[in-house]
């Protein structure tokens, strides 16, 4: 009887012993707040540089969401996706354990762009008072808006725009210099020279585009249409 009851005593205590080896401790979550915040870091590095104030807003991420603790989550953008406007983010760990997961975003850039003081007919030359400096986000306008006076100034309108309208690159075309079978001079400017002489335009060009002109003496060559009928090289 004696040594039955030493028996049961010794199994229970092997059975506690090897209860107490299960319990193991709870594995550790990831912080959900400390993504969002290596989310923002991320975009709002993506976004130095833009013309404006930029601010960023990451959405909320379920918190039933359940995540190993990660050593060092690594914030990327989607192949899709940008660090402009509405967007998304990708949150991944490789250490202790991979995984991968997405946030919606909206990174808006508060600056100012250039629009219509007036309403501009196709073909009519901009000028000064002709244009408007607007701030707003730049992320709800159409893409090519023009931030820059100087890029607007000169240029003519391609097609009608309203008064108030954003003006964009695409929406503008410069001034045509050079029309073809115009007598142009050709200027070749190089390191310590200068040499001018007159030629003959073999195409239609717009300011800044390459056109070719022939020379008296029959050469074809290539340079820069500028205002005034002037063709430049560089050497």
């Amino acid at each position: 009887m004696k040594h039955t009851l030493n028996f049961a005593v010794a199994a229970l205590a092997f059975a506690a012993q090897f209860a107490v080896a299960q319990v193991t401790e709870p594995e550790a979550r990831q912080d959900l707040g400390l993504l969002k915040q290596t989310a923002e870091q991320f975009l709002r590095m993506q976004a130095t540089g833009l013309p404006g104030e930029v601010r960023v807003t990451i959405g909320s991420i379920d918190p039933r969401t359940k995540l190993p603790a990660c050593v060092t989550p690594e914030a990327f953008l989607p192949a899709s996706s940008k660090a402009w406007g509405k967007t998304s983010v990708g949150l991944r760990c490789s250490v202790p354990s991979r995984w991968t997961i997405y946030v919606q975003a909206k990174v808006q850039v508060h600056g100012e762009y250039i629009a219509a003081a007036a309403p501009l007919s196709q073909g009519q030359t901009i000028r000064q008072g002709d244009i408007a400096r607007v701030k707003g986000d730049l992320t709800t306008l159409p893409a090519g808006v023009i931030t820059d006076a100087s890029q607007a100034i000169g240029r003519t309108a391609a097609t009608t725009i309203v008064l108030g309208a954003p003006l964009r690159q695409d929406a503008l075309r410069n001034q045509q210099a050079i029309q073809q079978g115009q007598a142009v001079r050709v200027i070749v400017n190089g390191a310590g020279f200068s040499i001018s002489s007159e030629a003959r335009a073999l195409n239609n060009a717009n300011e800044g585009q390459l056109t070719q002109v022939r020379t008296p003496a029959g050469q074809v060559i290539s340079g820069i249409a500028k205002l005034g009928g002037v063709v430049e090289l560089m050497y």
